[in-house]
């Protein structure tokens, strides 16, 4: 099945709904654009949020934890610098993936990296019952090392996954697909989807037409949720470019409980989760000490 050729999708997926990210306050003084996790869009299996960021010093998001998810975080423009109580420290800048397994227990921070303004995007997958108590670990990739590629006048960034014959060196425990799409004014895309894996666009900027050519165009900060099916179209028809990033997962179709940063699947293992922050033991041990800098 070529991802090129339009007519390759004999069912191909349609906008089920469109979701405008409206900005709300986290952290320190940061603003997000609500993705995914507000009460228009609460979740979609496997994905539990996703959140347009943009944060200037001193605001920030300070040390906080984490259990029984993974975090991607995508810069879009400046930097992120990230430390955690294993000792685990770096900054991400514009076009670095940072794809964090919080499993079993993570806490750490993650504040901008200098002055300025720094944007990004960040998806919240969640993990299966097995995998939720797994060690804590990290894939980062510089921007010159995400796989891209090029055709008529669409370029494609791989995060997770495959695109133009193109895929991602990322292992992904919850089978994910992460593209980053840039269309040129009259360009069109065609991507492939397994089909009973929940999707979603998220347009970063311009205007886009989804599913079908004779729909009404979608503009950005919109999340568009895309029903089943094989896969997807996109046609930039106007004369600014199109950016949007499209993901999509295989769902656990498992329970969830969640307490802010802390997703399980019954409320006893919630419970737990707090006990055991609380007293920094099962995976929280080294939190009783440990302070950001």
């Amino acid at each position: 099945m070529s991802e090129t050729d339009p007519t390759s999708f004999t069912r191909p997926r349609l906008v089920t709904k469109k979701v405008l990210a409206k900005h709300q306050h986290e952290g320190d003084g940061a603003v997000v654009r609500r993705c995914i996790g507000r009460s228009e869009l609460k979740s979609l299996d496997p994905f539990l949020m996703m959140d347009d960021f943009s944060v200037s010093p001193p605001a920030g998001f300070p040390d906080h934890p984490h259990r029984g998810f993974e975090t991607v975080t995508y810069m879009l423009q400046g930097g992120i610098t990230h430390q955690d109580f294993a000792g685990h420290k770096g900054t991400i800048h514009t076009g670095d993936v940072q794809w964090m397994t919080a499993g079993r227990g993570i806490i750490h921070s993650e504040m901008p990296a200098g002055e300025g303004v720094h944007k990004g995007l960040q998806l919240w997958i969640n993990l299966s019952s097995q995998e939720k108590m797994i060690e804590p670990g990290y894939q980062e990739l510089l921007s010159e090392d995400i796989p891209s590629g090029e055709q008529d006048g669409a370029e494609v960034r791989v995060i997770a996954g495959e695109s133009m014959g193109v895929q991602s060196p990322v292992y992904t425990r919850t089978p994910t697909l992460y593209l980053d799409f840039s269309l040129r004014p009259r360009a069109q895309v065609h991507q492939h989807i397994p089909e009973s894996w929940n999707a979603f666009a998220y347009i970063i900027e311009g205007e886009g037409v989804f599913g079908h050519q004779n729909k009404t165009p979608i503009s950005a900060n919109h999340v568009v949720v895309l029903g089943p099916r094989d896969g997807v179209s996109v046609w930039n028809k106007f004369s600014k470019p199109l950016r949007f990033v499209l993901i999509a997962g295989q769902p656990l179709n498992e329970p969830v409980v969640q307490h802010g940063p802390f997703v399980m699947n019954t409320q006893a293992e919630i419970d737990q989760t707090i006990e055991d922050y609380h007293y920094s033991k099962n995976g929280f041990e080294m939190a009783k000490h440990w302070r950001s800098h």
